[in-house]
């Protein structure tokens, strides 16, 4: 991972730079990409939904093994003289509507447990990795035209009210061409992996960390790919999604500032 400087400026809605102000240590972290893969697919693993089978599935049935002795196979058969069940082979894993061999339990733990400081560090490292533009670049986002990375903006983007302002901001901050991206999406190959009902998946884009909604939640919510965070609910899946690092994001001040906060001591 390159180095990261130590000041950066911030730049205001029109795309110019108009201060500058110190990164908070927490950019310098270590780059752990295994930590920050386990840390997302902890939290991913928090929305599975617990399945099961009824506990009598397949076991409703006066079916019992006739024995040795018969030429027959030793399994349950259905008891009587009347067609069609009498004497057909059931309850056992291998008959028709018989139980499942090893059936899903409600009862199994889906959620994956991970220590709260190896989740901090993993939140360490999944930031630190949105201020370099060599992992930025590598994991597909579009950068030539972006004025900086990390990119910090000053407050007036959480102010705005409409799509067209928020494409204005954007294309001035050299974003646009990202969001360009994932508006023209990727085609899903036909055959095995295959999306039912999708020809087209559209990957993510830039991540707006903020900290107060004051309108950018609506202005941005239409374009393909944008999403829009407050720093206080931050998570790792929000700057790696699908546990790749580097994910390209626009931070406030203020949100910055949140971060320098929070982070400062425990970072350094």
């Amino acid at each position: 991972m390159t180095a990261v400087p130590k000041s950066i400026e911030v730049y205001d809605t029109n795309g110019k730079p108009h201060e500058s102000i110190s990164l908070p240590s927490v950019f310098l972290a270590p780059f752990r990409p295994d930590v920050i893969q386990k840390a997302v697919v902890a939290l991913r693993s928090r929305r599975y939904q617990p399945k099961g089978r009824n506990p009598m599935a397949g076991k409703r049935t006066t079916a019992e093994s006739m024995g040795v002795g018969r030429d027959l196979a030793r399994v349950p058969r259905v008891k009587g003289e009347r067609f069609p069940r009498a004497s057909q082979a059931a309850f056992a894993p291998s008959t028709v509507k018989g139980r499942l061999t090893h059936p899903p339990s409600p009862q199994r733990r889906l959620a994956k447990r991970m220590n709260a400081k190896e989740r901090l560090l993993a939140l360490w490292s999944a930031i630190a990795a949105t201020g370099s533009k060599n992992l930025v670049a590598s994991r597909g986002h579009e950068v030539k035209k972006v004025v900086s990375i990390p990119l910090v903006v000053s407050d007036d983007l959480q102010r705005l009210k409409t799509t067209a302002e928020a494409k204005n901001v954007l294309q001035g901050l050299g974003v646009w061409e990202d969001i360009a991206r994932a508006r023209k999406g990727v085609k899903i190959r036909a055959g095995r992996g295959r999306v039912r009902g999708r020809r087209v998946k559209h990957p993510r884009g830039p991540l707006l960390v903020i900290s107060k909604d004051e309108g950018i939640g609506k202005a941005a919510r239409n374009l393909t790919g944008v999403d829009v965070v407050e720093v206080s609910s931050l998570n790792v899946e929000d700057l790696a999604p699908g546990t790749h690092p580097g994910r390209l994001t626009v931070w406030t001040k203020s949100a910055l500032e949140f971060v320098e906060g929070r982070f400062a001591k425990r970072g350094s």
